[in-house]
């Protein structure tokens, strides 16, 4: 395959071979079995689009919350996190220019950071303090 420039053409090709390749996955597959039915892929494709669209090239087609939607599946683990990346940096530099592949897996990998934290980080195991004995959310201190 001819590396392409990464335009909002060439981001639909892009997105099917890659999650083509996550249905496939041993570990990916099951999680995205359950939570898109086939006849249900074609939407799912269409939101994936448009969110990505939006991320890249501030179209502004996507309107949804991706951390929600991710945070109600309730199954995923930071592994699901890593191989989902593997995939997609091996779809992106197999699909686009490399100075183009670098600047969409650093995106990914900044938006997976996010949903991570997000769904990951539990402060009472980082060392913050307990609830009622630090700064209150407006910052001041709790009494």
């Amino acid at each position: 395959m001819t590396p392409t420039a990464l335009n909002d053409e060439s981001l639909a090709p892009f997105l099917a071979a890659f999650y083509g390749r996550v249905r496939d996955d041993p570990l990916l597959g099951p999680v995205f079995a359950a939570a898109v039915p086939d006849a249900d892929w074609p939407r799912h494709m269409a939101t994936i689009e448009a969110f990505w669209s939006s991320v890249l090239f501030r179209t502004g087609r996507y309107k949804g919350n991706p951390f929600g939607r991710h945070q109600a599946l309730g199954v995923l683990r930071p592994e699901h996190f890593a191989r989902w990346l593997d995939l997609f940096r091996e779809t992106a530099v197999a699909h686009f220019t490399p100075e183009d592949a670098a600047a969409l897996q650093d995106r990914a990998e900044r938006i997976g950071d996010s949903l991570k934290a997000g769904l990951f980080f539990r402060p009472e195991i980082a060392g913050a303090p307990a609830s009622g004995s630090g700064p209150s959310a407006t910052g001041a201190p709790a009494r």
